[in-house]
């Protein structure tokens, strides 16, 4: 007689299997679905896309509208603890915030605000017109221009960079009690009449350019003469480790090294380079550390570094004089140069020089 086979455990271990991986799974949702209730976050372990942790955009919350901006939110945990019985509100502590009756500091600007087009069509003509309409028409008067009364050298002025003396803007009286300061920016310029005419009143003056022979040089009592260059930008961490003695910095990095708060009048002709310098100012807030400014723009092209159609790059210089009013900025004189070419953005129109010299006070400086 054949033997008889005894039965085969395989398919009673495979049941068995089978149903403590579907226990095991519904205690796991069971789980999953408490946490879900009581509010904590679970990742969840359903097939779906991956799990990603947290990054700088924010997720928008159900129910917000498609296409609706996201805004990058820091959350600064309070050292306070909450008192007892606060029962967990949501009410932000107040060590989390700005002290009452104090501005929140901003953020760091990256670009400055566009104004609005000038017209509907965005032209050339609309932008053109309105810029130099700005640049030609004073906003504050200003009765004492210049130091005529008080330079002790009695030759003309070669260019009309003019200060404002009134006594509610405070120069005049900086200079009588030898207190001013004076930041000239140059590239290599021969006409130093108006820096010595105001180191002779006693004003400390600094003369910028990097076509001095020497790193410094103090050419008379208060008129110092710098090797440096002027720019937008300081040069970049690799360049400035293999040349310590870089002859090239921003604004605000020269005033921290040389351990200077304010200027009270800053001379620039950087020969197009001023656009983005005075974008620089701005977006830094050294302009807060500024009493008056005497900038010579060009207009025969567009400048270092900016770019874009005509009417966009009018648009652009508009809007950087715009933000200077905005600061409480004040041009009180406007020169035209008519000796240099009658060039607008490389046209002979509009009946405009390439060449202004353009002087604004801070109606806040103390």
């Amino acid at each position: 007689m054949a033997r008889e086979r005894p039965p085969r455990r395989g398919c009673g271990t495979l049941r068995r299997c089978l149903l403590g991986a579907a226990l095991l799974l519904g205690l796991r949702l069971c789980a999953d679905l408490r946490r879900v209730g009581s509010g904590s976050p679970a990742r969840s372990a359903l097939p779906g896309p991956a799990w990603r942790p947290p990054g700088p955009h924010l997720q928008p919350a159900p129910g917000s509208p498609r296409g609706a901006s996201r805004r990058q939110v820091t959350y600064v945990r309070s050292g306070r603890r909450a008192p007892p019985g606060d029962g967990g509100s949501g009410t932000p502590e107040p060590g989390c915030c700005a002290p009452r009756g104090r501005p929140r500091r901003k953020g760091p600007r990256w670009h400055i605000d566009l104004q609005p087009w000038a017209g509907p069509a965005q032209s050339l003509d609309e932008e053109a017109w309105r810029f130099l309409r700005y640049i030609s028409t004073a906003q504050i008067a200003c009765n004492h221009m210049n130091t005529d009364s008080l330079a002790t050298d009695s030759s003309p002025t070669h260019k009309p960079w003019s200060v404002c003396l009134d006594d509610r803007f405070n120069l005049a009286h900086q200079i009588r009690n030898k207190q001013c300061r004076l930041y000239s920016l140059g590239l290599g310029s021969d006409d130093t009449h108006f820096e010595v005419s105001m180191a002779n009143n006693g004003c400390e003056v600094h003369r910028f350019d990097p076509s001095v022979k020497s790193a410094h040089i103090l050419e008379s009592q208060h008129l110092w003469y710098h090797r440096l260059s002027i720019d937008w930008r300081d040069p970049h961490p690799a360049v400035a480790a293999q040349k310590p003695h870089s002859n090239t910095r921003k604004l605000g990095s020269i005033l921290n090294e040389f351990g200077h708060h304010k200027i009270d009048i800053l001379k620039a002709d950087l020969e197009s380079a001023e656009w983005k310098v005075l974008e620089n100012l701005i977006l830094e807030d050294v302009l807060e550390r500024i009493g008056q400014l005497i900038f010579e723009i060009h207009l025969h092209w567009p400048g270092f570094e900016v770019s874009g159609s005509d009417s966009s790059v009018v648009r652009f210089w508009y809007s950087l004089l715009k933000e200077l009013e905005q600061k409480d900025f004040r041009l009180f004189h406007s020169y035209k140069d008519l000796s240099k070419p009658q060039l607008f953005l490389k046209k002979d129109i509009f009946n405009a020089s390439s060449c202004y010299t353009l002087s604004w006070v801070n109606t806040r400086w103390k």
